[in-house]
């Protein structure tokens, strides 16, 4: 895929292309390292406001607009803020899109995000669905921010989530099934948030000893019950590897054959677990939330699907060049907690 009037995602030069272009700006100068190899991680910029319900604008009205109706006090990001876990905010985010009207995108939450539980939603002004940007589309960007397990200690230019752009409706090359893994070498099998535990400040990495949120789990017989409310870390049973000129989203499975919901950060970028980028043997992890009723899992139950979308071109970076903490992982937390020993 090298036309490019191709459909596809569109992998990291490109998007450095439509900043150089100034179809996306930011209120202060990009990162070095915010561009990835088909998405660009976003910034919360300096403000955010406490709501009393989720929105969407609609067609006909602006963000800022609605805020009016549902904000109950804002908060400097600028100082730092703890967003409280049960609690819904609405932040502003640095950049800024006019897109080409060949160009549409998609939110997504970032691993790390996911991870710690931390639910959220791309919006825009007119917006008729969470984390979808219509093509052509030019005006600010808002992030929804719903921590579950844990309070979080955000600041602005903390990175929550990502855009990936895409040109056109590109074709789904294949649907891939996700089982997960129940059985395990040295017994733990996964991780369950601790309902009770302190602060994760999103901007420390190896910052927080992972015992005092997190609760090892053993599987019995390859299978794990599943408590309602509860959020739980498991790992992928096959390895995933994301061939060089694809992109793929991880997406759940119909509800109707569980009562649980797995993922909330489903993009994985070109090069992910692959042999050219050295990563043979690369697992997906699960971030799952059980529903209303307890649910057993057996191991190599299927959990989730990942779709996969051509690329326009040859990214000039894989996913994992220049480090990662998630290249060649097998079952781990995020980024926040140091190792679990």
């Amino acid at each position: 895929m090298t036309d490019a009037h191709a459909a596809g995602i569109l992998p990291c030069q490109n998007i450095e292309d439509l900043i150089v272009q100034e179809a996306i700006t930011s209120a202060t100068p990009f990162d070095v390292d915010q561009v990835q190899p088909a998405s660009l991680d976003l910034r919360l910029g300096a403000r955010a406001w406490r709501i009393r319900a989720s929105f969407l604008p609609g067609l006909h009205r602006k963000v800022p607009e609605r805020l009016r109706d549902v904000a109950m006090h804002e908060l400097d990001l600028t100082k730092g803020a703890v967003l409280e876990k049960g609690c819904v905010y609405i932040a502003e985010i640095q950049e800024r899109l006019a897109l080409p009207m060949t160009v549409s995108a998609r939110g997504n939450p970032k691993s790390s995000t996911g991870r710690v539980d931390v639910f959220v939603r791309l919006l825009t002004d007119h917006s008729r669905a969470f984390d979808d940007v219509d093509a052509g589309y030019t005006g600010p960007l808002y992030i929804e921010i719903a921590p579950q397990t844990f309070s979080v200690l955000v600041r602005a230019g903390t990175r929550l989530n990502q855009l990936r752009l895409k040109r056109g409706e590109p074709a789904k090359l294949a649907t891939r099934s996700v089982g997960v893994d129940l059985l395990s070498d040295n017994g733990v099998v996964g991780f369950r948030g601790r309902r009770h535990a302190g602060v994760v400040d999103l901007d420390h990495e190896d910052g927080h000893d992972p015992r005092d949120y997190w609760e090892p789990l053993e599987a019995r017989h390859g299978e794990l019950l599943l408590d309602p409310g509860e959020f739980y870390i498991l790992a992928s049973k096959d390895d995933i590897e994301i061939p060089v000129l694809e992109a793929a989203e991880m997406t759940p499975i119909d509800p109707s054959v569980g009562e649980f919901r797995v993922h909330y950060a489903g993009f994985f970028d070109p090069g992910f677990g692959t042999e050219e980028a050295a990563a043979v043997g690369s697992k997906g992890v699960l971030e799952v939330r059980s529903h209303e009723t307890p649910f057993l899992l057996e191991d190599g139950q299927t959990v989730a699907r990942l779709v996969y979308e051509p690329l326009t071109s040859r990214p000039v970076r894989l996913y994992g060049e220049g480090g990662s903490h998630y290249q060649r992982q097998g079952l781990k937390l995020s980024k926040h907690f140091k190792p679990w020993r």
